[in-house]
């Protein structure tokens, strides 16, 4: 084999491999939930016979740090045998966490709103069959200089019972990152808020923002460099022997 297609061989791996860096760097950025928790949840009042209602919230989110927007996926079953009849599910937000919008429901008045809560949308359900569940897509936004919390409780259609209720079940984060893209927060960890006027870490030769391959990466741009380095030392008359 020629050092030329010894050359052209190794510069195509290290473009495969760099390819393969970019995929896996982009997946590992996908907005994952983890899987949903019933974290702070209790029965309340009871249900009629044979209907068994439960909220998920997922087990984390992420909120920017620019924007403070965060997406949240609320979740009620029907754990029981029976159907459940008219029911309905509240989203509150409390204190740093917001409810802007959610898919679906109806904002509740300011003057309705729970005690405590900042915001609340009502989602009415004509009936949750025997083991299934209803999700609803949360848009809401999350003042990491303050704690934040969420409330799920699932009450009769007409609102005078609650079968069962989530929280207000907090969402944070004990090592805040004001200098990152997105912070990272866990349901049922209290939040440690961000010290107002926080230092930035000093930033020294080549910028973080402009490092997004990783150690992974580089190991691999400097083992394929490392190979172009030795295929073009090869005397051009040597060939492998297999």
């Amino acid at each position: 084999m020629s050092s030329r297609r010894t050359t052209t061989i190794a510069g195509s791996l290290v473009a495969a491999s760099f390819s393969a860096v970019m995929i896996l760097s982009f997946t590992a950025s996908a907005d994952d939930q983890g899987p949903g928790s019933s974290k702070g949840g209790k029965a309340v009042d009871e249900a009629p016979a044979g209907v068994k209602l439960t909220t998920l919230l997922p087990s984390k989110i992420s909120v920017d740090n620019g924007t403070k927007k965060t997406a949240i996926t609320a979740t009620v079953k029907n754990e029981g045998t029976k159907d459940s009849g008219k029911i309905q599910l509240v989203v509150a937000g409390f204190d740093g966490l917001t409810v802007k919008s959610v898919q679906g429901c109806s904002q509740i008045p300011e003057k309705s709103l729970p005690k405590g809560s900042n915001s609340a949308f009502s989602c009415a359900i004509d009936n949750l069959a025997a083991g299934k569940s209803k999700s609803y897509a949360v848009d809401a936004t999350y003042d990491l200089s303050k704690t934040g919390k969420i409330c799920l409780p699932v009450q009769s259609g007409d609102g005078k019972k609650t079968y069962w209720q989530q929280g207000p079940v907090p969402f944070g984060t004990t090592n805040p990152s004001p200098n990152a893209p997105a912070t990272p927060l866990l349901l049922g960890t209290d939040n440690k808020p961000v010290a107002p006027g926080g230092s930035e870490l000093p930033k020294t030769g080549v910028g973080r923002d402009v490092l997004p391959l990783g150690a992974a990466g580089a190991s691999l741009i400097a083992a394929g460099a490392a190979g172009l380095w030795w295929s073009s030392r090869r005397p051009s008359g040597q060939q492998l022997r297999g």
